[in-house]
């Protein structure tokens, strides 16, 4: 491949569809992470009745049941919301990414 070619943009509009709802996903599953975290410090200082840790828990099942829906309706793997940041380290925990095994 010449140079000139490898700089190119992939324009082919499926490619570009896939490339953002890879990106709009791990900005979901991000703040998906960021309120579990969140809701976990908030059990564990005792803010939070038991009421509230029920809607809390169910509400952020839903969402990640959600998110490993949409993930496969793009066919999209978990891992590949999980941006590298190089020297940082992934973006995102292991952890909490959306299971793929969600039919077994």
């Amino acid at each position: 491949m010449t140079e000139p070619e490898r700089n190119r943009v992939n324009a082919d509009p499926e490619n570009a569809e896939r490339g953002l709802a890879t990106l709009v996903l791990t900005v979901v599953e991000l703040l998906r992470q960021l309120m579990e975290r969140q809701a976990l410090r908030r059990v564990d200082r005792g803010d939070l009745d038991e009421e509230k840790i029920e809607t809390i828990g169910r509400t952020l099942m839903l969402l990640e049941d959600r998110m490993s829906r949409l993930c496969d309706d793009f066919g999209i793997g978990p891992e590949e919301l999980n941006i590298d940041l190089g020297p940082l380290g992934p973006l995102l925990s292991d952890e909490g990414l959306p299971r793929a095994d969600r039919d077994e």
